[in-house]
């Protein structure tokens, strides 16, 4: 192996040149631009029910006034705790055309942790939905003065007629009443407008999303991505696919509150000028089924759902004829995933990286040529990358040694929101540690051998432990707690306690699992909470993971880790 980053420049395998560049430019003006263009072209397809891109830029013209009315004004935080609906982009684009910046919440989150980052972003307004899952949560941190005012739309109002009325009819147990308060606009009101109002353009490098991440520590923070870093992810996305056909149709499945789905179906599609057929959560029946009704041509994810489409017995008579491309992230790709996926379904696999400091993306296989299983591809155009050395990060990685993966590019993020110190941590003369420890190979594909940080993946989401620790605290029988990550063949990695109690504590560790998973968002909840008689210290008597993990380690490559671990409590 070598740290030449000049491998990959000079055995370039996507379309085009590596450096090319792409012209500073904003998400409104994109959007737009593609409207103007494709007019009565479809859009969005939500449960059968479609959209041009006429009447969801109508919307999100709609959507702007409607935000200037409630008191929005350029640079104001507007959040959106929504899953994949129509509502989504219409808000997404509509924030960002009345000059305001976009919070993504996820929806699996607790009260507690859509409070804190309302709190930390100084998110105002919030989007979300009258279902039962979110407008409660919602209305808690509104209740809490965390939040201003909320905006509830209705996912009856966006479903085909004949569903819409299944829905209202069969799933009223799904959804929540929305309480009179003058709070409280409705999505329907929020849209009820001419959308005639003309908006000061934001500037390209204006923050356009603030998207939570763990960054390269382990901290959640709010990374500040621009209006160019996310619109030329998308550009650069676009640019390594080769389009043997034109009017792809994505199955938007990934959620949109995360950078990946962002990027990669969202505003790339935009870029394209393509389809997004909708679903507002992953099942497997309803993915196929939608491959097969859209003659879906690409289908982005992350490992744990083409594994459990592999998994699903409808597999086996799904029409798989129209896929063409998968681009897999969030998590390391099997080997054996991608090739049992490409087999039954004639599409290509292919494995990228990145990160929400990223906008999305840094690199990926090419859709076309070598594809190296295990590899995260060559840097997409546009993106330089180098090894930085593991014990100091202000010099090269030593010639024939792996080092810390870092990168530039136009899709870089403008820094994290107030955290100047982060800022310090995380950016080394011009490049973007990531954290990860890398190798170079002799076809200039990058290798990831390591991880500096002990953030946890779970399926493409993070979870960082000390947040997990922190609830394993506040129970009186625990006296010391550190969480890892344990693998698991689905979900790439699980979380794992371990912990010691106070003397005279009368429980064990199935007791504290059924306590503690109700109090942790879905991806968080942990599989086992071993007690143990002491947990490991350094030298200065701090807890340490790195034991824990060498341990697990071990048990995994003496077969005795656990495989496939069913959804924990």
């Amino acid at each position: 192996m070598t740290t030449n980053e000049s491998l990959w420049q000079t055995h370039y395998r996507h379309p085009g040149q590596w450096d090319q560049g792409f012209a500073p430019q904003t998400l409104p003006e994109m959007f737009m631009a593609a409207a103007a263009q494709r007019g009565a072209a479809p859009f969005l397809d939500f449960m059968g029910r479609r959209y041009s891109y006429a009447q969801v830029a109508d919307a999100v013209r709609r959507a702007a006034c409607g935000f200037a009315g409630l008191g929005v004004r350029p640079g104001d935080r507007v959040g959106l705790f929504l899953p994949n609906v129509p509502h989504y982009v219409a808000a997404y684009y509509g924030a960002l055309l009345a000059g305001a910046v976009v919070v993504n919440f996820s929806p699996l989150y607790t009260v507690d942790e859509l409070a804190a980052q309302a709190v930390d972003s100084g998110t105002k307004l919030l989007v979300t939905l009258s279902a039962a899952a979110l407008l409660p949560t919602a209305l808690k941190v509104m209740d809490r003065g965390q939040v201003e005012k909320l905006v509830v739309g209705s996912v009856a109002g966006v479903l085909p007629v004949a569903k819409s009325l299944a829905f209202r009819l069969f799933k009223r147990r799904e959804t929540a009443n929305v309480p009179h308060d003058p709070r409280i606009t409705r999505f329907s009101r929020l849209i009820d407008n001419d959308g005639g109002a003309a908006f000061a353009a934001p500037a390209p490098d204006d923050v356009a999303l603030i998207q939570y991440t763990g960054g390269t520590t382990g901290t959640p923070k709010g990374a500040m991505l621009t209006h160019a870093n996310l619109t030329a992810n998308a550009r650069q996305v676009d640019a390594i696919d080769p389009k043997p056909e034109t009017g792809d149709r994505i199955v938007g499945v990934l959620p949109f509150f995360h950078v990946f789905a962002n990027t990669c179906v969202l505003n790339r599609t935009v870029v394209a000028g393509g389809m997004i057929a909708m679903l507002p959560r992953f099942d497997a029946a309803a993915t196929l089924a939608t491959i097969a009704r859209v003659k879906a041509t690409a289908l982005p994810g992350v490992p744990t759902m083409y594994q459990a489409l592999l998994d699903h017995p409808d597999t086996a008579t799904t029409d798989f004829s129209s896929l063409r491309v998968c681009i897999s992230g969030g998590a390391p790709l099997p080997a054996e995933v991608k090739a049992r996926f490409e087999a039954a379904t004639g599409a290509k696999v292919v494995e990228g990286y990145g990160l929400t400091e990223s906008a999305g993306v840094v690199s990926c296989n090419p859709y076309e040529g070598l594809n190296k299983p295990g590899t995260i591809g060559q840097p997409i155009p546009g993106t330089n990358v180098t090894l930085l050395d593991r014990e100091d990060p202000t010099r090269p990685a030593p010639a024939g040694e792996a080092g810390e993966l870092a990168f530039s590019g136009p899709q870089v993020m403008k820094g994290y929101w107030g955290r100047p110190e982060a800022d310090a941590e995380v950016f080394t003369h011009g490049w973007l540690r990531t954290g990860d420890v890398a190798e170079i190979d002799e076809d200039g594909y990058i290798r990831i051998v390591d991880r500096l940080k002990d953030m946890i993946a779970v399926g493409g989401f993070k979870v960082f432990p000390s947040s997990v620790e922190a609830v394993l605290y506040t129970n009186p029988a625990v006296k010391e707690a550190l969480v890892i990550g344990i693998p698991d063949t689905y979900s790439g990695e699980r979380p794992k306690a371990f912990v010691t109690l106070n003397d005279g504590a009368d429980t064990d560790g199935a007791a504290l699992l059924d306590w503690l998973n109700p109090r942790l968002g879905k991806h968080e909840r942990v599989v086992a909470v071993e007690v143990r008689e002491s947990l490991p210290k350094t030298l200065v008597g701090k807890l340490s993971r790195k034991e824990l993990v060498a341990e697990e380690r071990a048990r995994s490559e003496g077969g005795a880790a656990l495989q496939t671990i069913p959804n924990p409590r």
